[in-house]
């Protein structure tokens, strides 16, 4: 499946986040790729109207008991959602929801170790560079 663009992901992603997003939740983009699509789902008017974080080396304060959804653009190997999902468990929050518009089947079951949930539109069987599953990865 391939995306058209950042906005494209954000807008398909966005009706598969309502079930997890309330007033109480944290919304979180993984920089630089996150940001955009975080951005492009908030704009669909799907998702409670939610402060949207950015990580970028640091987490937000003041998630411990919460939900937090982590949006980014794509798992490619999945080292940098690793890396969110090991620190919002040292944070202590609720649930910790993954979603990305891209996530391989191989990179997958891993995340499901750190994340409560992996949300994704496409998993393919084989993992490929991000660029590939958008028409325009500007």
């Amino acid at each position: 499946m391939k995306f058209r663009d950042f906005t494209d992901a954000g807008e398909q992603l966005a009706p598969l986040l309502a079930d997890w997003l309330t007033a109480e939740s944290v919304l979180i983009a993984i920089a630089p790729g996150g940001v955009p699509v975080a951005k492009a789902a908030q704009a669909t008017g799907l998702l409670p109207d939610l402060p949207l974080h950015v990580f970028v080396t640091d987490l937000p304060p003041n998630i411990a008991g919460l939900t937090v959804v982590a949006i980014d653009d794509g798992v490619e190997t999945g080292t940098a959602a690793r890396a969110v999902g090991a620190l919002l468990r040292e944070a202590g929050v609720a649930t910790s929801v993954l979603a990305v518009p891209v996530c391989p089947r191989e990179s997958e079951q891993g995340l499901r170790d750190l994340f409560d949930d992996v949300i994704a539109i496409d998993r393919p069987f084989v993992r490929r560079a991000l660029h590939w599953h958008y028409e325009n990865f500007q």
